[in-house]
C-alpha cells in the first residue's frame, strides 16, 4: 500500500505558500489537486510542476457530497500501488472534507496518511475584518449550515460559499436566528491583490453573483440583548440579572414554594388559550409558564441542588430512553403499541427507583383533582377498584349520606372538632365522586374546565341582561337572581 501524502496549497498566492511545502511540491512529478481553480496551481504550472485536478468530477455531480466520494475513491485506488501526493486549497486539517474522509479511512487501516501544512484562509479573513479571533469565534460550512448552531454573542465566519444558490441557503438558515437587516460581510480571495469585501444586509446576502470557491461569511456576533430576546440563555441572563443583587426585590425575595401558585396559574391560563384555539395568546401565555420554569432553576442554582442544564439533560435522556423506536432499534407502527412500550419504561424506571408505595409516583404538588384522579388509577392497577360506574355511584351515596350527617352535628355544634370532620366528609364525597368521573371515562379537571367556563358564560349573560333592564346584580333578590339565570340558559339552548 502507497502513501497519500496531503498538502496545503494555502489561501493565496505563491508568495503565501510555507517554504517546506514549496520545496515539497516542486519535488513531486505529479500531483493530484481537488481543483486547478487556485492561483498557486497556476504559478507552479509555470514552473513545471503537474497537476492533476478533479474539477470534472464537479461537473457531473450534483451534490458536495459525492463530489468528496468520488474523489477520495480515486485516491484510495491510485494509492494502493504507489505513493501519490494530494493537494488542497488553503490548509489541509480546515474546512476540507476529503481530509477528513480520508483520516476516517486510515483510521481503519484502509489508506496511509501523511498530512504536510499550508496557511489557512483564516489568517487572511481575520486580518481583512480586523478581528482577533481570540475574542472566540464560530468556524461552520455553509453547505452543512444548521440554525442551532449559531450563539450569536461570538463571530462566525462560515465557508464554502461556492454559489449563490449556497449563498441563498445560507440566507435562509441565519435569518432563523439573525434579523433580516443583520450586517454581514462578504469576503472573496481573502489576502490577496483582488481581494473584495462587500457589507450587505443579511436579507440581500444572495443578490448578486459574486460568489465562488474562495468565497466566506463573516456574520458579526449580536452585542445588544434586544436582537438576543428569542434565545433561551438571553431569558437565562435577563433571570438571573432579576435575582442578582440590585435586581428586583419581588424576584429576590421567591421561593420554590411562593412560586407554586404561579406557575399552576399560568399553566392554567395556557390551557385556556388552548381551549380558546388563540395561538397568539397560546404563544404569550406559554412564555409565562416558560418564565417560572427558568425562575425555579435560577432559585435551584443559586441554592446548588440543580442547573438548568441538568433539567434540560433529564428531560432529553428521558425522551431517548422512553423513545426506543424512534432512537433505538425497537419499532412501533401505531399509537397503541407506542404506549405500551411507554408504559413498560416508566414501569422499569419505578421499579429501579424502590418506592416504598406503589402510591409515591402520584407527584403531591399535583392539583388536588388530578391527584385523586391519578391516586386512584393507581390503586386500580393492583385490583382496588369497584369495577363499573355502579359501584362507584353507591360509595358516592354512602358519602353524601357520611356528610351530611356530619354536616348537620356542626349545624348543631360548631366546634373545630366538627368542622373538621364536615371537611373530610367533604372531601370524600368529591373522592368518590372523581373515581365515578373515572369509571365513566370523563377526564374530572376537564369537566370542571367546562363547568367553569359555563357558569362564566351564563352569568355574563345574567349581567348584560340585567344591564338592559336598567337592574344590578347585587341589588336583586335571589328569585330574581334565578329569573335572570333561566333565562340565560334558555339564551344559551336557543343559540
Amino acid at each position: 500500500m502507497g502513501k497519500i501524502t496531503i498538502i496545503g496549497l494555502g489561501a493565496g498566492n505563491l508568495n503565501q505558500l510555507p517554504l517546506g511545502i514549496y520545496r515539497f511540491v516542486t519535488q513531486q512529478s505529479e500531483i493530484f489537486v481537488r481543483t486547478v481553480d487556485h492561483p498557486v496551481v497556476t504559478e507552479l504550472q509555470q514552473e513545471g510542476v503537474t497537476f492533476e485536478g478533479y474539477d470534472w468530477i464537479y461537473e457531473e455531480e450534483e451534490t458536495f457530497e459525492r463530489v468528496y466520494e468520488r474523489i477520495v475513491a480515486d485516491l484510495t485506488t491510485r494509492s494502493q500501488t504507489k505513493d501519490i501526493t494530494y493537494a488542497v486549497p488553503g490548509h489541509p486539517v480546515v474546512a476540507e472534507q476529503t481530509t477528513v474522509m480520508l483520516r476516517n479511512l486510515a483510521a481503519k487501516g484502509e489508506v496511509n496518511v501523511q498530512i504536510l501544512g499550508g496557511q489557512s484562509f483564516l489568517d487572511d479573513l481575520f486580518q481583512s475584518i480586523g478581528v482577533d479571533p481570540v475574542e472566540g469565534f464560530l468556524f461552520l460550512d455553509g453547505t452543512q449550515l444548521s440554525a442551532q448552531a449559531f450563539t450569536l454573542r461570538q463571530h462566525v465566519v462560515i465557508s464554502q460559499l461556492y454559489s449563490r444558490f449556497v449563498a441563498a441557503d445560507v440566507k435562509l438558515t441565519l435569518m432563523e436566528r439573525y434579523a433580516d437587516d443583520h450586517l454581514v460581510t462578504i469576503i472573496s480571495d481573502a489576502g490577496l491583490p483582488t481581494e473584495t469585501k462587500d457589507t450587505v444586509p443579511l436579507f440581500e446576502l444572495d443578490h448578486e453573483e459574486k460568489f465562488h470557491n474562495r468565497t466566506s461569511l463573516y456574520v458579526p456576533p449580536i452585542k445588544e440583548q434586544s436582537g438576543r430576546y428569542h434565545l433561551l440563555d438571553t431569558l437565562q441572563e435577563i433571570v438571573a440579572t432579576l435575582r442578582a443583587p440590585g435586581g428586583c426585590p419581588w424576584d429576590r425575595k421567591q421561593t420554590h414554594a411562593t412560586l407554586k401558585q404561579y406557575l399552576l396559574e399560568e399553566s392554567h391560563e395556557f390551557l385556556a388559550a388552548v381551549d380558546e384555539e388563540d395561538s397568539e395568546e397560546m404563544a404569550k401565555e406559554l412564555g409565562d409558564v416558560l418564565l417560572q420554569i427558568m425562575l425555579h432553576a435560577q432559585i435551584a442554582e443559586e441554592e446548588g441542588t440543580f442547573t438548568l442544564q441538568e433539567v434540560i439533560s433529564n428531560v432529553s435522556e428521558k425522551m431517548v430512553r422512553r423513545h426506543p423506536h424512534v432512537f433505538g432499534g425497537e419499532t412501533a407502527n401505531t399509537v397503541e403499541e407506542v404506549m405500551k412500550s411507554w408504559h413498560e419504561i416508566k414501569a422499569e424506571e419505578v421499579q429501579d427507583a424502590k418506592h416504598e408505595s406503589l402510591l409515591d409516583v402520584v407527584p403531591k404538588g399535583l392539583a388536588n383533582l388530578m391527584q385523586a384522579y391519578d391516586l386512584q388509577k393507581k390503586a386500580a392497577k393492583v385490583g382496588f377498584d369497584w369495577g363499573d360506574v355502579a359501584g362507584a355511584v353507591g360509595k358516592f351515596q354512602e358519602e353524601w349520606d357520611e356528610w351530611l350527617q356530619a354536616h348537620h352535628s356542626y349545624e348543631q355544634e360548631s366546634t373545630p372538632e366538627h368542622k373538621a370532620h364536615a371537611i373530610e366528609e367533604f372531601g370524600d364525597v368529591l373522592f368518590t365522586l372523581i373515581n365515578v368521573a373515572r369509571l365513566a371515562k370523563v377526564y374530572p379537571e376537564e369537566a370542571m374546565h367546562v363547568a367553569n367556563e359555563k357558569f362564566r358564560r351564563r352569568f355574563g349573560d345574567m349581567e348584560q341582561l340585567a344591564e338592559a333592564n336598567g337592574e344590578a346584580l347585587d341589588q336583586l333578590s335571589f328569585e330574581k337572581l334565578e329569573q335572570y339565570w333561566q333565562q340565560a340558559k334558555r339564551k344559551e339552548t336557543l343559540n
